[in-house]
């Protein structure tokens, strides 16, 4: 299955005149063409709904204590282990690396793009941005490759630079097989329209011999 969105969805970096890929053989200026950034609403919710609720705990807390009110008894505790407990207190350790490995987290999702499955295509007008679903795109070759003479089964796996191919050949010489393997595929990819074509790696192969039984 194939996207498209329009042009005013936000991108994450500033548009270039001159950047991004070209499709082959095109020397006339092409759009730039970017990987899709994820939206990633459930961290972002979860992350502002956390930060909602302490914020407002706090503040409540606060404004508490100066009305003359005695402050919760949870700040309370919490304010006098972090004055007693020592820094290499086990649950003092485990509180910091919890954090970190949130910090990391969130910086990871904040700084990658996210949507892996969604392989970013040539672009034919300005206004419009087009993916091909990568199952989509391995179920499209492996039609292709089922097509040849000689092969009887095939995996595909379609990764963001890379195309894996294993076919089994149930007769014909292999080096054949393979041969005209690698020409569909090379047309199937051409015809994905992809802006970053992959690179293909094909492997031919008898199928299992079956045991005889024994009589």
């Amino acid at each position: 299955m194939s996207t498209t969105t329009p042009e005013d969805t936000p991108d994450p970096a500033p548009a270039g005149n001159d950047g991004g890929a070209r499709p082959p053989g095109d020397g006339s200026g092409a759009p730039p063409v970017r990987r899709f950034w994820a939206v990633r609403r459930i961290p972002a919710a979860l992350l502002a709904a956390v930060v909602l609720g302490g914020a407002g705990l706090l503040l409540y807390d606060v404004a508490a204590v100066r009305a003359d009110r005695p402050a919760m008894a949870w700040r309370r505790e919490l304010a006098d282990a972090l004055a007693t407990r020592p820094l290499d207190d086990t649950v003092i350790v485990v509180g910091a690396a919890v954090a970190v490995a949130l910090g990391v987290w969130l910086l990871v999702l904040a700084l990658t793009p996210g949507l892996r499955g969604i392989l970013p295509m040539r672009r034919e007008h300005t206004d419009v941005r087009a993916g091909l679903d990568r199952e989509a795109a391995a179920f499209t070759l492996r039609d292709r490759v089922m097509e040849v003479s000689g092969v009887q089964s095939v995996r595909v796996r379609v990764g963001r630079a890379k195309v894996a191919v294993r076919a089994v050949s149930h007769f014909r010489a292999l080096d054949q097989v393979r041969a005209d393997v690698e020409t569909v595929l090379a047309d199937g990819v051409d015809e994905l329209g992809l802006a970053h074509p992959p690179a293909v790696t094909v492997r031919v192969a008898r199928p299992p011999r079956k045991e005889g039984k024994a009589t």
